[in-house]
């Protein structure tokens, strides 16, 4: 009988693993959006139990490998990977808000999410800029990069919601944090996406180095576009908002446009990656990362169709639920097999 301390699951457990709350969670969204609403409830059962039982991983494994888990909040290409805490867990707290109404469930994973961002944005970041040896561009930034924008938008849009149950002038104030979190994000997206550009376009690409979480370049606009879209619908109650109107409205276009533009791009580089270089498909909880953005980009596209009045996006909002829906349940197929796989081994 193994050890917690020698238990391998928890010593080598991916910080990336909170990106399958972050897909279940939006893909419950998605489909309470399309009215199905049974899947929406099931999905959010999973989450239920999928949340608290990555939290307790995790804490284990900072208590039992304290070192290998700072070693990987410092790394370049795994650092990141940590913000999908963040993101996670203003994702439930969103579906919970949406999903079940529990206002006081959400108001609790804002205060926890809020907590985690400014714990492991300032951590992460300080780290890679303090340290001595760093690697150079082409193997240091990667797609999971974009997850410290999630992470932001995630508590602009857990924000926006909340304003909307409070009475003045607490909604005045979540309105305007919500506000400053999206600002902030769509700043952050431009600096990190930046970089990664340059790195498609002037460095040797090979298909290890297309890892899912590239999709989180969709994925990143994506949410971005719903926080906008929820900082629109509560332009009437925030006078400062509606005086920002034409601005609120032009960038969350813009964020859609860019969204829109990467699915292409990104499924002609999975196309590259599977079946002209034979790079071979097996379950890696960073797929989780590829699920988000496509859960993310349908619940963003109907959120447009009622914030800017829209109504063509709807029929967008439900093509695009269904390759998010079947992209889960591959995943979480492939979830079920590794767990197997690794009982039988020990």
């Amino acid at each position: 009988m193994r050890t917690v301390r020698e238990c391998v699951v928890i010593r080598d457990l991916s910080p990336a693993y909170f990106a399958l709350v972050m897909a279940t969670g939006i893909v419950s969204i998605a489909a309470k959006n399309v009215g199905l609403l049974v899947i929406s409830n099931g999905l959010f059962v999973v989450n239920i139990v999928a949340y608290p039982t990555l939290v307790v991983l995790t804490m284990l494994r900072a208590l039992c490998h304290p070192r290998r888990l700072f070693r990987d909040m410092v790394d370049h290409q795994r650092g990141p990977g940590f913000l999908t805490t963040v993101a996670a867990t203003c994702i439930l707290g969103i579906e919970s808000l949406l999903v079940k109404g529990s206002v006081d469930l959400a108001m609790g994973l804002l205060a926890v999410g809020v907590a985690l961002w400014l714990g492991l944005t300032y951590t992460i970041f300080t780290a890679f800029t303090v340290k001595r040896e760093k690697p150079p561009l082409e193997r240091g930034i990667t797609g999971a990069w974009l997850i410290a924008v999630v992470a932001t938008q995630s508590i602009a849009v857990l924000s926006a919601l909340i304003a909307r149950q409070w009475s003045q002038p607490y909604r005045l104030e979540f309105n305007f944090f919500a506000l400053s979190m999206w600002s902030w994000g769509g700043m952050f997206y431009i600096w990190i996406i930046s970089l990664i550009f340059y790195r498609y376009s002037f460095f040797a690409f090979s298909p290890t180095d297309l890892s899912p979480p590239y999709w989180i370049n969709m994925g990143a606009m994506a949410i971005s576009t719903m926080a906008g879209a929820r900082l629109i619908e509560n332009a009437p109650d925030a006078p400062f908002l509606a005086s920002l109107a034409p601005f609120l409205k032009g960038f969350t276009v813009l964020y859609w446009a860019t969204a829109t533009w990467w699915i292409p791009m990104l499924v002609l580089l999975g196309v590259w990656r599977h079946l002209v270089r034979r790079f071979p498909l097996r379950y890696d909880p960073l797929y989780w990362g590829a699920v988000f953005p496509l859960g993310m980009y349908s619940a963003a596209s109907w959120q447009m169709t009622k914030s800017l009045d829209l109504p063509f996006l709807a029929t967008t909002a439900r093509l695009m639920f269904i390759p998010a829906l079947a992209a889960w349940s591959l995943a979480f197929v492939g979830l079920l097999r590794q767990l197997l796989i690794t009982r039988r081994g020990g």
